[in-house]
């Protein structure tokens, strides 16, 4: 008898998640110039990490163990141990942390992150790549070093948190109340609670917001820490008071952290700390932009290959006209989401050589562009993989099938991070008082000229001037109330100028279809139209890349 396998349940198991990812692969060489060696990482995302999360969001989730059996508490968060494999590989063997630290480029760092799609593993990924960014940049001298274990530079692996949240403001920053004691010699004291901290029990540092004795109120008062796991004499240097119990992400413990007097140092100058809070965050939000379109590609191949296979009504489901037009608006978000976030993560990589205060207009439109593309990515992997679910028709709602979990996972992605609302209205405040939308409307003119269809992508930039001027004409009330509607509007016609700037640099006429797709359906309201010509199959097999 075999042994069993998800092939009897997945139609995503077993293939090179990457190979077959066309738009990834396309969107890859569109920025950075080349195609970076993925192959072998698509293979294992698409076998070891995908069973490995199956198996513990269904049975095998952390939990806290309290005690040593000397007595001595430990709290640690218990990892099933092929978990803590596959952390290890990815980490090691396949250096998805360390690819923007040793010569490599963030769009790999942040490409791996799609392949890993699972977004618990990928967020130990992301707190742990957090960290080392800011110990690198801005860290003090007892702690810079950890940035090398971090990034998976040195052995043995380090894991990285970021605790900004707190029970009573959630994401209002400037509600925390931890606060912070000089201690001296580079010392400090933190004293609070963090409420959702994700990494708890098994990060060896993290950072955590706290405002220093005597700072002003609000945001502008947080200072940033760095807090090791253990004090310097070796004692716990803060308590896990319990892990959550969540509908996803079950594969990276979140909790409660109480901190005591907890040992910390201070990263950069106290009164910048919310600068180098929100410049972390990008790295972050950039991570949720690219697992989210790693989750809608997952529950993708799932759908289409359930659509390929199951017969309803004497023919394919994949050739019923009704699905096809689902598989296309699935895809169609797909890569818009994909365009948009690699957008994103390119100005963050031309710009994170600033500091603050004094950050470049360059910064300010990677700021405005993460706010976007966090959201956008976020409403894409929600739509795609509900419609995904939908094809299966009942099947689709059971929990032993994999769809129904790439869809309970999508729900994080508008939430962790920041929300979509404070998406928006971050995107609001970087407008009106950074003018970080100048910058994107020349680019956006200098891409356009340069496009495949450059009468369109003309037509993309008009939608968005005009979006800004409506914008502009708004009372701060109307703006708050309608700044989801703008911040869409703003990556809808983006991302069609860089779809058609991608299919002129590329050579790739199925990119300027998707961007035409995505201007009727979004900008001009018309729904998504058949592009009739075989142009429909060429889009939902990904090139012919997937069978149909």
């Amino acid at each position: 008898m075999p042994l069993a396998s998800m092939e009897a349940v997945s139609f995503a198991y077993g293939l090179n998640h990457y190979r077959l990812d066309k738009p990834l692969r396309d969107t890859l060489k569109y920025y950075l110039g080349y195609e970076p060696g993925l192959d072998e990482l698509g293979f294992y995302a698409g076998r070891e990490v995908y069973e490995v999360a199956y198996r513990v969001d269904r049975m095998s989730r952390p939990e806290l163990v309290y005690w040593s059996p000397l007595g001595e508490r430990v709290e640690l968060a218990w990892l099933d141990p092929a978990e803590r494999a596959v952390v290890e590989d990815l980490v090691y063997r396949f250096r998805v942390n360390a690819r923007p630290f040793e010569g490599g480029s963030w769009h790999e760092h942040y490409a791996a992150i799609n392949l890993v799609g699972d977004p618990g593993i990928a967020c130990i990924l992301t707190i742990t790549v957090q960290t080392a960014y800011a110990l690198r940049k801005y860290g003090p001298e007892p702690v810079r070093g950890y940035y090398e274990n971090l990034a998976g530079l040195k052995r043995p692996l380090m894991i990285g948190a970021t605790w900004f949240t707190e029970a009573q403001g959630g994401s209002d920053l400037g509600a925390n109340q931890t606060v912070a004691e000089e201690a001296g010699r580079g010392l400090w004291r933190l004293t609070g609670y963090k409420y959702f901290a994700s990494g708890a029990g098994i990060a060896d540092i993290a950072l955590v917001s706290a405002r220093p004795r005597g700072a002003r109120p609000g945001a502008k008062g947080l200072a940033l820490f760095a807090v090791p796991r253990l004090r310097r004499d070796g004692s716990l240097n803060y308590h896990v008071r319990r892990l959550k119990l969540k509908s996803g992400t079950v594969s990276v413990p979140t909790g409660e952290v109480e901190l005591a007097e907890s040992e910390a140092y201070l990263i950069g100058d106290a009164e910048n700390g919310i600068y180098y809070i929100l410049e972390d965050l990008m790295v972050s939000r950039l991570s949720n932009a690219a697992g989210a379109v790693g989750i809608a590609r997952k529950a993708y191949l799932e759908a289409l290959g359930f659509a390929s296979r199951r017969r309803a009504f004497g023919r394919r489901v994949v050739e019923h006209p009704l699905a096809r037009r689902d598989l296309l608006e699935m895809e169609v978000l797909v890569e818009e989401a994909l365009a948009l976030a690699h957008k994103a993560v390119d100005l963050f990589e031309k710009s994170m050589a600033d500091t603050p205060p004094h950050y470049s207009r360059g910064y300010h439109y990677a700021r405005l562009m993460t706010h976007i593309a966090k959201n956008m990515t976020a409403q894409a992997a929600a739509r795609v993989t509900m419609l995904a679910m939908e094809l299966f028709g009942g099947a689709g709602f059971l929990s032993e099938f994999p769809v129904e979990r790439w869809h309970r996972e999508a729900l994080i992605t508008p939430i962790w991070e920041g929300t979509s609302n404070i998406q928006a209205l971050d995107m609001l405040e970087a407008m009106w008082k950074k003018r970080a939308h100048e910058p994107m409307l020349e680019d956006l003119k200098s891409m356009a000229a340069e496009a495949h269809d450059a009468e369109l992508a003309s037509r993309a930039v008009r939608a968005a001037e005009g979006v800004l001027a409506r914008a502009a004409s708004m009372r701060p009330e109307e703006a708050e109330f309608n700044a989801k509607y703008i911040l869409e509007d703003l990556g809808h016609a983006a991302a069609v100028v860089i779809l058609e700037h991608m299919a002129s640099r590329l050579g790739e006429e199925r990119y300027h279809h998707v961007a035409r797709l995505v201007y009727q359906a979004f900008l001009e309201g018309r729904r998504i139209q058949d592009p009739g010509a075989g142009v429909t199959d060429e889009i939902i097999t990904l090139g012919g890349m997937l069978e149909a």
